[in-house]
């Protein structure tokens, strides 16, 4: 049951400005609104620590919330009851992010059949092909065009680690992320 797809390894050292968030699963749940609230925290935070100028901040700070967002809202549409955890370090222009939940084994078996395609073929052309698929069929389900959009238009590094869960029918995904900020 244990797989990888994509780049996993990570390479900011134990120096680098770093911050670790857990969203607990409590009695409200974890919703879209913590999407949202975490990615901007985490795009304030980390592009003002990294900016040099007014125009650094504001590309680091849209490149980061659209990295933080698009995973954080796969992990909470795909995600078994659990806490998500996201770790996030910053070293020099290297922005390194792993978001981890917990995902039913059937879900997480249908989105490994979609990283070995995303993860073995250009982004560039299959998101375009996904971006026609929709164009000519509403029905179209062409998922993985955040992921698609990161990997081709924001040379976001991504990878993927699937594990068993200690207890139940529940897998561990782990999406680690890495991206060159400006």
């Amino acid at each position: 049951m244990n797989s990888r797809f994509g780049e996993i390894a990570h390479n900011n050292g134990t120096l680098a400005f770093s911050m670790a968030l857990v969203l607990h699963e409590g009695p409200l749940g974890v919703s879209w609104q913590h999407a949202s609230e975490t990615c901007e925290f985490l795009g304030d935070v980390f592009a003002l620590h990294h900016a040099k100028s007014i125009g650094d901040y504001q590309d680091a700070r849209h490149s980061i919330i659209y990295l933080v967002n698009e995973l954080l809202e796969n992990a909470i549409k795909f995600r078994s009851p659990g806490d998500i955890r996201i770790n996030c370090t910053l070293e020099g222009n290297n922005l390194e992010l792993t978001v981890s939940n917990y995902a039913e084994a059937p879900v997480a078996e249908r989105f490994k059949g979609l990283l070995a395609e995303i993860t073995t073929r250009d982004p560039g052309d299959l998101l375009i092909e996904r971006i026609e698929a929709n164009a000519a069929d509403e029905n179209s389900s062409a998922s993985g065009l955040g992921l698609l959009t990161l990997m081709n238009d924001y040379g976001a590094r991504l990878g993927w680690d699937f594990r068993e869960a200690h207890a139940g029918d529940a897998v561990v995904l782990s999406t680690y992320a890495s991206l060159t900020l400006n």
